[in-house]
């Protein structure tokens, strides 16, 4: 039954699925599970060269729509779909447009577990908040016979659910070579949101894929920038970054409790 489960990853950038899920992907994958990634835009904006280098939004987005198929081939996800919408801009689309998308890739794929951004959106992001609320409705609108979306397919129940958190320690090893994690929006200062070890019900071990998802990380060369800096983590930093990925489980039809889950299909097989 195990090469029958599918994952699903619906995230908002390139190096989401590397840098914040690359351990579940990779172990999922290698357990015959099929992995699929939603990615809602192609960080058109994610530059981090000289201002007057930038190559535009077009260009940009192609770079790294190339580079996220090159880490998706690493961690081995079966298929890759993109949104189609602007880096930055996500959570001003029209919501039923966005949800009827989403709806549109869980009634084709058939997820039995999905994955995407906490509602704090790990440090505030408005496209990470965005993606968490329009794919958690989508997962709705997906089991629902009568919804108007994408009434071509058969609806489909997704079993669980799942939020990415940080735990506490992350959070701080993703500070001590990063520094504060900042965003203005708004005129409001938003940082990064840690989770208390007891608001996490999931901690998944991916010890055995550590070089994988380097490997996958390293595919995002116009990020290396920032994400090299990570190789000078303290050992006992390493250790959160590359032991184990956490996250909290929003809903689930086949289990519960509080005993902390090892594993994302846990009532699935």
């Amino acid at each position: 039954m195990t090469n029958k489960l599918k994952l699903m990853c619906v995230l908002a950038h390139p190096d989401d699925e590397a840098l914040g899920n690359g351990g579940i992907l990779a172990r999922y994958a290698s357990e015959g599970i099929e992995t699929y990634l939603v990615t809602a835009t192609r960080g058109e904006r994610g530059w981090f060269g000289r201002e007057e280098e930038y190559p535009g939004l077009e260009a940009l987005g192609k770079v790294r729509e190339a580079e996220l198929l090159a880490a998706a081939r690493v961690l081995g996800i079966r298929r890759v779909d993109f949104l189609d919408y602007i880096d930055g801009d996500l959570d001003q689309a029209p919501p039923a447009e966005v949800v009827a998308k989403i709806v549109g890739h869980i009634r084709r794929v058939k997820p039995d577990v999905v994955v995407t951004f906490g509602p704090d959106g790990s440090y505030g992001h408005p496209d990470h908040i965005a993606i968490c609320q329009f794919t958690t409705a989508a997962i709705v609108e997906a089991a629902n016979p009568d919804s108007l979306y994408s009434r071509d397919m058969a609806s489909h129940c997704v079993s669980k659910l799942y939020y990415m958190v940080a735990s506490e320690k992350l959070f701080l090893a993703y500070q001590s070579v990063f520094g504060d994690v900042v965003m203005h929006i708004d005129g409001v200062e938003r940082r990064g949101v840690a989770w208390p070890e007891w608001a996490i019900t999931t901690r998944i071990d991916i010890r055995g894929y550590r070089q994988m998802v380097w490997q996958a990380i390293l595919c995002h060369e116009s990020q290396l920038v920032v994400y090299r800096t990570l190789e000078h983590l303290s050992q006992d930093y390493q250790k959160e970054l590359w032991e184990s990925q956490t996250y909290y489980r929003a809903f689930s039809l086949v289990n519960g409790g509080r005993k902390v889950e090892d594993d994302l299909f846990a009532g699935l097989r």
